[in-house]
């Protein structure tokens, strides 16, 4: 393990140390918290609707303000004069003015009026008309009031609604569309990092010291190595900057154990695929051939994730994805997509890692062996066969 660990060694400090990976990290870092602000900041302002009430209807005021949450608002209400109040709304400083009295109110507004706050006026004057009526039958309005708002359905759920149902499938999709992101550019990274040093006969210097397999081994250990850094330090940001604004209201826990889940899916996923692309990119020897290896197995990464925020969206519990959330080669994008949701049983995901695991020992010793075979060739590029072959 010394000789892959010192390749390790060496791809990790040499990515990590570029302009690119600084870059690219921090810039993704700075757009996800820029956006996070950006939907905390819409997100207060179309939750406040600002609303102007003259003094002749200051009566309808406190109803206003109570009756906002009814329809997932909050209404600002300001008392101002009636002509000082009709410019604010041409101007834009109030959504809409409420004139007239209590019992007939008016709504001026610019264009069209926010259907909230035509409901809830209409809803407040209907309510006032009929303490009216109550009142002039010698009724109590307050306890006729009371006794209606006591009435409810009871109702019964055979099973228990997720409150966070939203929150959770929007944590799915972003898990899946990262991962799928990052097992990309690590393949990728892998792919041409091979290709390089064949095309320059650099590997000729390596295999004088080091056997191909360990090579191999120690390439991926350390550009996997450094993808998950850079996983990691763009997964803690976001889950501070959504924190910060409020974008999700799941507990900690659940944040925490949906982002330990995509860490080990990654680097299982990584592994993965980047063996097979490392045996891949061996079979050539330019950067130009490179596409034609690498593009069959990056069309199979891209089924997953095409699955997932296809099923997942409408079926969470569909039993389609439970099946191909298991089968490897698929499972590190799907399985944690259902971690996410939730729906995922501890023995489906169990049978996903153990299944994971032997197809990656599998790959591991194939993909060694077409390494080991080709990456010596230069030319044309190798097939398959004879890159099997024993030497």
């Amino acid at each position: 393990m010394s000789h892959v660990w010192l390749v390790a060694r060496r791809e990790v400090r040499t990515r990590v140390r570029t302009r690119g990976f600084i870059i690219s990290t921090l810039a993704i870092i700075a757009i996800m918290g820029g956006y996070a602000g950006l939907m905390s900041f819409i997100g207060q302002q179309s939750g406040t609707t600002v609303l102007g009430v003259a003094p002749e209807a200051s009566a309808l005021a406190e109803p206003l303000r109570a009756s906002g949450a009814a329809y997932g608002q909050t209404f600002e209400v300001r008392t101002v004069p009636l002509p000082v109040g009709e410019q604010q709304v041409r101007d834009g400083d109030l959504d809409g003015l409420v004139t007239g009295t209590p019992e007939e109110p008016r709504l001026v507004v610019k264009d069209a009026p926010d259907s909230s706050v035509e409901s809830a006026l209409t809803a407040i004057a209907q309510q006032r008309a009929v303490d009216a009526e109550v009142a002039r039958l010698g009724a109590d309005p307050a306890a006729v009031r009371a006794q209606v708002d006591g009435a409810h359905v009871t109702v019964t759920s055979l099973e228990t609604d997720d409150p966070h149902r939203g929150e959770r499938m929007f944590l799915a999709i972003v898990a899946g569309a990262v991962l799928y992101m990052f097992l990309i550019t690590g393949g990728q990274m892998v792919a041409q990092g091979v290709v390089e040093e064949k095309s320059s006969r650099v590997v000729e210097l390596l295999l004088s010291t080091i056997e191909p397999r360990r090579l191999l081994a120690g390439k991926v250990l350390g550009i996997g190595l450094t993808n998950l850094l850079q996983l990691v330090l763009i997964a803690g940001a976001a889950l501070v900057a959504t924190g910060a604004a409020g974008m999700l209201a799941l507990p900690s826990a659940t944040l925490v154990g949906t982002l330990l889940w995509a860490l080990v899916w990654f680097l299982l996923g990584y592994f993965t695929y980047a063996t097979v692309l490392a045996a891949a990119s061996s079979l050539v020897s330019r950067q130009e051939e490179l596409q034609n290896v690498v593009s069959p197995v990056i069309m199979v990464l891209v089924v997953p994730f095409v699955l997932g925020v296809s099923l997942l969206p409408g079926s969470p519990e569909s039993t389609t994805a439970a099946v191909l959330s298991m089968v490897p080669g698929l499972s590190p994008t799907l399985m944690p997509m259902r971690i996410a949701l939730g729906v995922a049983a501890p023995w489906e995901i169990a049978v996903s890692l153990v299944l994971g695991v032997l197809a990656l020992a599998l790959l591991l010793r194939l993909g060694g062996r077409v390494y080991a075979g080709a990456v010596l060739r230069t030319g044309s590029r190798v097939k398959l066969r004879d890159a099997l072959r024993p030497t």
